[in-house]
């Protein structure tokens, strides 16, 4: 039986410094492509100079989440989240310093590098939380802090737009850069702080609160074997990572997901305007309510998740959230795609992304259970996977579009929502990788 939980757990107050690094993060990333059009007219860049920039990015983030993984895997999140929170705040600052008065091929070349580390330093903040979040929560009660932790980077996206357009129109695209750029060291500083990698050694933490974090509900991450999570254990065996079939078909169902997620992140906004008639205002608007939904859905979801883990086990309890999630996610997404009235579309399209993310705690639950020790890791490969899965929806989306007009385009995704499904149902986050 699990000890009773305490009045003011510190593992909650973790938390909040790690829902704080995700919404900085979301902040320091997405800052380019609200200082886009001043940027392009600064430094006399075209359409085809920005998407190589844009690339970038995605090449740096996609390529390090895997080693990024193994970073707090084998130094400990205390270490690894500090190190990155500060690079945040670095590359933030070197991109407001591409000088204007270089060569046209040398600022097209700095930003691309630039933004290429920008990436790759904010690739591994979702892996190394899965460490944080095995260490300082039990099986059957991590998915909601994990659902939460992405409504914080959802909100993150959310205000970026509002409060960097307002700093530009103020200070200029290189003001707003630098005024915010100390937003990662203050994510660094409380981090290094109040954050440890073991709960025993935080003064805060109670015999009370550590027999709770250290209990399971009955819930055993490995019928065979459950070793203890824990980092800067030697070196991290990677390939029994890299080959393991739990993590691979939770790979392949989070990138499915990740589809859905990437047709509303890179395309509903265009397609409100351009196919359904939405003025750009209205389009702004409808798009954040979106968002906004799928805040909602990634705590629901988590909290749910949860539940089910303590009533049905963790190999249940984690599949039925993503399986009936990506099922209503993709018949909610074919019907909006296919709806004659804007509004009964926009209506669906909205509740596809709630459920949509209703997912996202349960997949990080999952890769945290079949991580064990090596959650950071497990976690980097299935978030790869999910990038990778970001750039073909770049490149299949206008396809399907061309070829087949937008209502396929748009409804191509529930046919990945409905393979994410399928591949879930092969994935048993209640078997850990086996390390002996």
């Amino acid at each position: 039986m699990t000890s009773p939980q305490p009045r003011c757990p510190v593992r909650w107050r973790i938390f909040v410094v790690i829902a704080l690094g995700s919404f900085v993060s979301y902040v320091l990333r997405a800052n380019l492509s609200i200082a886009a059009p001043a940027m392009m007219e600064d430094l006399s860049l075209s359409e085809a100079d920005w998407g190589l920039v844009l690339a970038a990015f995605t090449a740096g983030y996609a390529l390090f989440q895997f080693p990024g993984g193994m970073l707090g895997d084998r130094f400990g999140p205390r270490k690894a989240l500090t190190a990155i929170a500060i690079a945040w705040s670095v590359f933030t600052v070197l991109t407001a310093l591409v000088p204007a008065s270089a060569p046209p091929a040398l600022i097209v070349a700095l930003l691309v590098t630039v933004r290429f580390g920008v990436g790759a330093v904010h690739a591994p903040i979702f892996p190394v939380q899965n460490t944080v979040f095995a260490q300082w929560f039990p099986p059957g009660g991590r998915a909601l802090p994990l659902g939460l932790s992405s409504t914080a980077l959802t909100l993150g996206f959310a205000a970026a737009a509002p409060l960097l357009a307002g700093l530009i129109v103020i200070f200029g695209w290189r003001g707003s850069f630098l005024i915010i750029a100390p937003l990662g060291l203050l994510v660094a500083a409380l981090w290094w702080w109040y954050g440890r990698d073991d709960p025993a050694t935080h003064a805060a933490v109670s015999d009370v609160e550590l027999a709770y974090i250290r209990g399971s509900d009955g819930l055993s991450e490995n019928a065979e074997s459950s070793p203890e999570t824990g980092a800067g254990e030697g070196p991290i065996p990677w390939k029994r990572v890299l080959l393991n079939r739990d993590v691979l078909f939770l790979m392949a169902s989070y990138s499915c997901m990740n589809f859905v997620f990437y047709e509303v992140f890179n395309w509903f906004y265009f397609y409100l305007v351009d196919q359904r008639g939405y003025d750009p205002v209205t389009a702004g608007w409808v798009t954040s309510s979106q968002w906004i939904a799928g805040a909602a859905g990634a705590a629901l979801g988590g909290w749910l998740c949860d539940r089910l883990c303590r009533r049905l086990g963790l190999r249940w309890g984690s599949r039925l959230p993503i399986v009936g999630g990506l099922l209503i996610c993709g018949g909610l997404l074919a019907g909006g795609a296919m709806a004659e009235a804007p509004g009964v579309a926009v209506t669906l399209l909205a509740m596809c992304f709630f459920f949509n993310q209703v997912t996202e705690g349960a997949y990080w639950a999952s890769s945290i259970s079949i991580g064990g020790r090596l959650a950071g890791s497990a976690g980097g490969v299935m978030n790869t996977g999910a990038n990778v899965m970001g750039i073909a929806n770049a490149m299949l989306v206008p396809w399907f579009a061309q070829g087949l007009g937008w209502t396929f385009a748009i409804a191509s995704g529930a046919l990945f929502a409905l393979a994410g499904a399928v591949f879930m149902l092969l994935v048993r986050a209640d078997r850990t990788i086996d390390l002996t």
